[in-house]
């Protein structure tokens, strides 16, 4: 078992640097010891937790494993072919001079066939592009990326869940370890493109940047329904304020008269003088 699961890292190691190698063969790629680290681990803990999670449910729901493990090979079976249909593409002409358009129908099958059994366990490195001359698409492809290992961790989730209520042996330990394990596979993942990879800087977007414009979409809709629920301030709303009456002088003091302070002083003398009278 431990053999089969250094042999399979192995190889999917080696289809990485390759996949790099050919996407980039325009730039002498340089990998460090610490980008090999990485990509041990993150493939490593990935292969160890899918083999893992479709044994475990194998043992719960023995037949129902044939379903899983079918449904995932023609769902990546056809999904290279349907998007080549959606593109309206034309098959390659490229692949093999020798072969009919039917031959090169049937070479183009077993490469897909070939890409989905990879699937099926890992991440692929190469992603398939049938209308491409070389059939790898040369884009880093992040939404893709991300989508496949949000879906994959949710069926390991689920897989892991029904083994764990149809088992009859109770093991919650496991199960979360499991989950533990696949977590830190995608964070070396994300380490890896994010700081090891050899040709980071070319990338037009890296992982910071996915994370920051999906951290950000998620504040401001959480900001707009904040403020959507908070009640109407003063500050924004309209607002009516009774005050007195203002003199004439006061509110247009350019065509009012100046005030006659003498007048106004003698006034409140003799009103001062006639209170004193009558208090008297």
């Amino acid at each position: 078992m431990i053999i089969t699961l250094i042999s399979i890292t192995y190889g999917a190691l080696v289809c990485i640097v390759l996949a790099i190698q050919i996407r980039y063969d325009d730039y002498k790629v340089r990998l460090r010891p610490f980008a090999y680290l990485c990509m041990i681990v993150w493939r490593g803990l990935e292969i160890a937790t899918r083999i893992t999670s479709l044994v475990l449910f194998s043992t719960a729901l023995t037949h129902w494993v044939i379903l899983v493990g079918m449904g995932n090979l023609l769902f990546f079976f056809f999904l290279p072919w349907v998007e080549f249909w959606a593109r309206k593409g034309s098959l390659a002409k490229d692949v093999e001079k020798n072969f009919s358009k039917l031959g090169t129908t049937v070479v183009l099958s077993m490469f897909t066939l070939l890409y989905a059994c990879i699937n099926v366990f890992c991440w692929s490195a190469v992603q398939l592009d049938l209308a491409h001359r070389e059939l790898i698409e040369r884009k880093q492809r992040w939404d893709r990326l991300a989508m496949f290992y949000c879906g994959r961790f949710v069926e390991n989730f689920v897989l892991i869940t029904l083994w764990y209520f149809y088992n009859s042996v109770c093991a919650p330990l496991l199960a979360a370890q499991l989950l533990i394990c696949y977590s830190l596979a995608v964070l070396f993942m994300l380490l890896f493109y994010q700081f090891c990879h050899p040709c980071k800087s070319l990338f037009k977007y890296n992982v910071h940047d996915c994370l920051h414009c999906v951290c950000f979409r998620t504040g401001r809709r959480g900001g707009r329904g904040r403020r959507e629920k908070l009640p109407p301030s003063y500050s924004t709303a309209a607002t009516m304020v009774l005050v007195p009456e203002e003199p004439l002088q006061l509110l247009d003091p350019q065509n009012s008269q100046p005030l006659d302070l003498t007048n106004r002083l003698g006034e409140q003398e003799t009103a001062i003088l006639e209170d004193m009278m009558q208090a008297a």
